[in-house]
């Protein structure tokens, strides 16, 4: 299995790249953001590399982070959902935004993906709900300290949580946008 390409970039087209290593030119596809992130031909470049293997073709699909590769993984081990639907998915929804989309069950965000219908998506979201625990954990920490920063500001505690999970739902990225969304509700 290959795991990860350095070499020097050849073509770089839509549908995929040419990696030139030891004289060895590889066929790699790659998602739009990874695409968009690479220098221009010519260029040394390294690729976190998914060796695809079926019976009639061997395919390598490169990315710029591990954990694009994870996610890419992941979504492969989704029933009915291939390389093609996890990469238009990644090309469309960047992996740490994605994590968020099935987290909060946004269905109607994930049904943006060309190619992606509603019950795909509702079954994405079933069955990867669990299988993403690190970003549940770290929500669960962003949301437990912005409860102790709004207790410590002198709000009863349960209006604190009510304004959380209100602010919670809207989506906030870190604790100050959250502290402050929170805000909102509790004045």
């Amino acid at each position: 299995m290959i795991a990860s390409l350095r070499g020097r970039l050849l073509s770089k087209r839509p549908d995929h790249l040419i990696i030139e290593v030891n004289g060895v030119g590889y066929s790699v596809i790659v998602p739009f953001s990874t695409l968009s992130s690479l220098p221009e031909e010519s260029s040394e470049v390294f690729l976190f590399i998914y060796t695809h293997v079926r019976e009639d073709i061997l395919q390598l699909f490169g990315f710029c982070s591990e954990e694009e590769k994870r996610t890419f993984v992941t979504l492969i081990g989704v029933s009915g959902i291939g390389p093609r639907i996890a990469l238009s998915i990644l090309s469309t929804i960047p992996s740490e935004i994605f994590s968020g989309l099935v987290h909060s069950e946004d269905v109607d965000a994930l049904c943006r993906v060309p190619g992606l219908g509603k019950k795909t998506a509702q079954r994405i979201i079933l069955e990867l709900r669990e299988k993403l625990p690190a970003l549940k954990e770290k929500k669960d920490i962003l949301y437990e300290d912005t409860l102790s920063a709004l207790v410590n500001l002198g709000y009863k505690r349960n209006a604190a949580r009510d304004a959380l999970d209100k602010a919670y739902i809207e989506g906030a990225g870190d604790i100050e946008s959250l502290l402050r969304e929170a805000l909102k509700y509790l004045t």
